[in-house]
């Protein structure tokens, strides 16, 4: 075998696959390998598909020596799949849930699908907390997913399991979900890009509710270790797909993005977007972090958000929305699966089973409420983009927390986690690392666009990375 780097961009990995200097079979075995040896210490892989991987990797192998066979753009690339709304058909498919320990997909997801079009072959199913309801990455089947720079620190939620494994070179890249910053979260505590596209440009296609996603503006997005990787992911998954009533026919050049330039890019910095709370080391490296922006030729100015509302208002409104966006999940796993969650209490974290308590106890009215909360947030981000190109601010407040946190995990999320409004509003956002704190723990910059501005988004994610590197972190 071949050893290949684990940490070559992907968009390097596919190239050298085209011109015949890697085989797939090689790239697979590196990281069937380096799962092996560090999945028991990070818990980033739920389930490994080491068997179809080879045989499929086999078949790149001999698609790459035929000239007349045409090579997707992912042709042999390794990725991982989110163990949630992304299942392939006769693969362990288990929503990080007990009750589902042992459920064997039985379709391929739309996602799925387009990866494989493209070529790329899949290694498994990775970490989640239940059903992705939390900011952190713990359950019953597997327990917590730690980073790879600490295994005392847990890699975040809810996708925490596809960030660990990328940060770590266990695979290419990932796919992740966002409907509260569950792939910004993640990305930022393992020190990898990840990206939250607008709502309705990667198709979804849960049943037997198609509109399942809508209440929190829940998207598909990359996670990966440089913005252009994220790029050609979403070049592969994102156009309209019939099936999802939320899919819009946008078509837009991800990849060509990257080498824009963001000369005379106007942008406003919010280190709180008003009201959230972040720690003075976060702010510290973030605000460091801004001089990449400036030195790639953008203007950066410090704002204030205007939206009138308090931290106990925004957490109010975020539980409900939250709570009714599990309900929603819950419930169409229910008609689908036929199991009822009320049941089976027993099996479900106390931080679900809060969740779901809550969405019983609110009612419409207070469903409606919130819309009025929502709104003024999305006034209030709406009216920076009419003076600035891009906002930007810390994705979290903190660094990683403990591997299994004792904190008021909702309240913790409701006032530290600066992710979730940009679902409230739909704007694209993506996370790059900012660098570390003293303790060597990684923090990052979110940087949102306008509604539908993800090439804006990449760009200046791009022009950052050219700044300020950090493919040192993975050294």
């Amino acid at each position: 075998m071949q050893r290949v780097d684990p940490f070559v961009p992907t968009t390097t990995l596919a190239e050298r696959i085209r011109d015949g200097d890697v085989a797939p079979s090689d790239a697979v075995a590196t990281y069937l390998d380096r799962i092996s040896r560090d999945n028991d210490d990070l818990n980033a892989f739920i389930t490994v598909t080491d068997e179809s991987a080879r045989r499929a990797a086999e078949q790149a192998d001999r698609a790459v020596d035929d000239p007349e066979e045409a090579l997707g753009p992912l042709h042999g690339v390794p990725i991982a799949l989110k163990d949630l709304e992304n299942p392939k058909a006769g693969v362990r498919n288990t929503l990080g849930c007990v009750p589902f320990a042992d459920a064997v997909a039985e379709r391929t997801a739309t996602t799925v699908q387009r990866f494989e079009k493209a070529g790329a072959i899949v290694l498994g199913m990775t970490n989640v907390p239940e059903l992705g309801h939390a900011a952190v990455t713990d359950n019953e089947l597997l327990g917590p997913t730690a980073t790879p720079f600490d295994g005392d620190r847990n890699a975040g939620g809810s996708s925490g399991g596809s960030a660990a494994a990328v940060a770590a070179g266990m695979t290419s890249a990932a796919i992740g979900s966002d409907a509260g910053g569950s792939v910004r979260i993640p990305a930022s505590f393992c020190g990898i890009y990840g990206l939250k596209p607008s709502f309705g440009l990667v198709p979804l296609d849960t049943r037997p509710n198609a509109f399942e996603k809508s209440v929190h503006h829940d998207v598909k997005g990359p996670l990966t270790r440089t913005v252009a990787d994220a790029a050609q992911v979403m070049d592969v998954l994102a156009g309209y797909d019939s099936t999802d009533p939320d899919s819009l026919p946008f078509e837009m050049d991800f990849l060509g993005a990257v080498n824009r330039s963001i000369t005379d890019l106007r942008i406003g910095y919010s280190p709180d977007l008003g009201v959230f709370d972040v720690d003075p080391a976060v702010q510290s490296v973030v605000e460091d972090s801004l001089s990449a922006l400036v030195d790639a030729g953008a203007t950066v100015e410090e704002i204030s958000l205007d939206h009138g509302l308090t931290a106990d208002e925004l957490k109010d409104a975020f539980l409900t929305t939250w709570a009714v966006h599990l309900r929603s999940i819950t419930r169409n796993i229910e008609q689908h699966a036929e199991i009822d969650f009320s049941q089976r209490r027993d099996e479900l974290s106390d931080s679900l089973i809060e969740l779901l308590d809550i969405a019983a106890d609110r009612g419409v009215d207070d469903l409606a409420d919130t819309g009025i909360v929502r709104t003024r947030m999305f006034d209030a981000i709406q009216s920076v983009f009419e003076a600035y190109d891009l906002l930007v601010t810390p994705t979290t407040g903190t660094t990683a927390p403990d591997l299994r946190p004792t904190h008021d995990h909702w309240d913790w999320v409701a006032r530290r986690l600066l992710t979730w409004p940009f679902n409230w509003t739909d704007h694209p956002a993506g996370t790059v690392p900012a660098g570390t704190d003293d303790e060597s723990a990684p923090v990052g910059t979110q940087l949102v666009g306008p509604r539908f501005g993800d090439e804006t988004v990449l760009a200046a994610s791009a022009a950052f990375e050219r700044e300020r590197p950090w493919q040192y972190l993975y050294e």
